[in-house]
């Protein structure tokens, strides 16, 4: 009985919330680091874009290895860990999942696919496929042979590093610390293996926290600039509504104004419902593109791209050939995902309480990546379809406007365009939306300490990281182009805060093995 209770009191939410009580160090970091940025961008654009992209610079060149390392070493301890006899440890001290397995799914893959899918799916694989990548050295571009290098390139960057690092190891550190310990579910746990319970309250733990947020807050004002960009790219296109700024601050605010609902009635209402329709939405369309598209050419080249991925998993996720390719490319996504990391181990542990470790490596870790890279075999390899057939009839689109021609192109190919690129639209802003509230409340969980913090804390946020991208694409590309370098820029000091993860995922997963074996 006494253990029961000491789970209840752990699990339940903290009531009346005291804003006195909030940690403004954690606060101030993280805004006040955002608004610096912001305001020095506005007074010269010019000189913030030039620092950005030194430092840009500095980062791939002496942390590019290490990021690929890290991130290596993660995927792989992780599963292990789940393979092992530990994976059936399960966290969170509950025996029942608090979410089902579909929608627990649902909730994961569309909090992170929104970049993939909405930005990269349709253009990546045209890049590497018009342009194949130097670890492929000897095979010529834009022909056949092209197609399963440009196709195993892109499942490098979104496949089972890439996901991994995002809520494999630190999800379970973090929740181990959280529902096992009892402290907050909070960023800085993740370096709980090295400092202990002193990190929780520190002014190192603040700091942890604070550049936490700072990276992921970049990461998703991105993507939420290019949907402004992208859409009004397509209406422009499709009915001949002006491609301004006003149509793109429409776009935005709209977004803002959908997912800041969501993430205020939370995790179980608006979160959840976004993403199941979402899901659902997207079944939907790559089953129309299967019937009505190149299904077999798509088949044919995710079977095989898959089975090349594997066999060459270890050249690509370790290549160092070409560093200045790699900076613009590979190393640019490591950071961007590391840049993710603590906060998305924050959101899966907040939505995985019951889960073993083992299905959570599983879902997040290797589930997730595959529908990732079958997303983008749909896209992209629709695209490297009809270019085969016709080049020029997606790289020129891409070439002069890109990524937003992109997709555009990709579907004007399709029968029933005009249909299929509406519903398109409706996709990209709900995984935009998705993404916007997860990461809203996850932000909020950690700035205030609370499992379901404070409505007006997760109203910031939200708001805050729309009128930033609104501010960013107002500047021009110059804006959102300082924010990409920014995010690479900010995974410095996050690739120190995973490092613990390692070691501190096996130690704390045999921990509580042999405290569910004893009991």
């Amino acid at each position: 009985m006494e253990e029961s209770m000491r789970v209840s009191t752990i699990a339940a939410p903290k009531k009346g919330f005291e804003w006195s009580k909030m940690e403004w160090p954690v606060f101030l970091v993280s805004g006040g680091g955002l608004l610096l940025f912001v305001i020095a961008s506005l007074v010269n654009a010019e000189a913030v874009s030039g620092m950005v992209n030194k430092f840009f610079g500095l980062s791939c060149k002496y942390f590019g290895a290490y990021w690929q390392w890290l991130l290596f070493l993660n995927f792989l301890i992780a599963l292990c860990l789940a393979l092992s006899k530990y994976g059936s440890v399960r966290l969170g001290k509950v025996d029942t999942p608090e979410l089902s397995t579909f929608r627990w799914i649902a909730i994961i893959m569309c909090t992170l696919l929104a970049g993939g899918g909405v930005f990269w799916s349709a253009a990546e694989p045209m890049y590497y496929f018009t342009s194949v990548p130097p670890v492929f050295g000897g095979v010529e571009s834009a022909t056949k042979a092209a197609v399963i290098p440009a196709m195993e390139q892109s499942f490098l960057h979104w496949g089972f590093l890439a996901w991994s690092i995002l809520g494999t190891l630190g999800a379970v550190v973090l929740m181990y610390v959280h529902y096992h310990r009892g402290h907050a579910l909070q960023a800085r746990g993740l370096l709980y293996p090295v400092f202990g319970d002193k990190i929780m309250t520190n002014t190192l733990g603040q700091l942890t926290e604070g550049c936490s947020i700072l990276a992921v807050a970049a990461g998703t004002i991105g993507p939420i600039g290019f949907l402004g960009l992208q859409v009004s790219y397509a209406l422009n296109q499709i009915f001949g509504i002006p491609d301004i700024y006003g149509t793109q601050l429409a776009i935005i605010f709209a977004l803002v104004c959908v997912y800041t609902f969501s993430a205020v009635t939370g995790l179980h209402k608006g979160i959840q419902v976004l993403s199941r329709v979402n899901v659902w939405l997207t079944v939907a369309l790559v089953g129309i593109i299967l019937i009505i598209g190149p299904g077999g050419f798509i088949l044919d080249t995710f079977t095989q791209a898959m089975g090349a991925y594997v066999k060459d998993f270890t050249t690509l996720s370790l290549y160092r050939g070409d560093l200045g390719w790699l900076s613009w490319w590979t190393v640019f996504f490591w950071g961007w995902f590391l840049g993710y990391g603590p906060l998305m181990a924050v959101l899966i542990a907040r939505i995985s309480r019951g889960r073993t470790i083992r299905e959570i490596v599983m879902a997040v870790g290797i589930i997730a990546p595959i529908a990732t890279h079958f997303w983008f075999s749909i896209l992209g390899g629709t695209g490297i379809f009809y270019e085969l057939a016709s080049p020029g009839v997606i790289s020129g689109p891409l070439k002069e406007a890109g990524l937003p021609a992109a997709l555009m192109a990709v579907i004007g190919q399709l029968p029933m365009a005009s249909l299929l690129i509406p519903v398109f639209l409706v996709l990209i802003f709900l995984f935009l939306a998705t993404t916007g509230d997860s990461m809203s409340l996850s932000i909020a969980i950690c700035v205030t300490g609370e499992d379901d913090p404070p409505k007006g804390m997760r109203i910031f946020w939200a708001v805050t990281m729309g009128a930033v991208a609104a501010i960013l694409i107002k500047m021009g590309s110059g804006g959102i182009g300082a924010l990409q370098s920014f995010i690479v820029v900010t995974a410095v000091p996050v690739g120190f805060i995973m490092l613990p993860t390692l070691w501190g995922g096996v130690t704390m997963a045999r921990t509580l093995y042999n405290e569910q074996k004893s009991n």
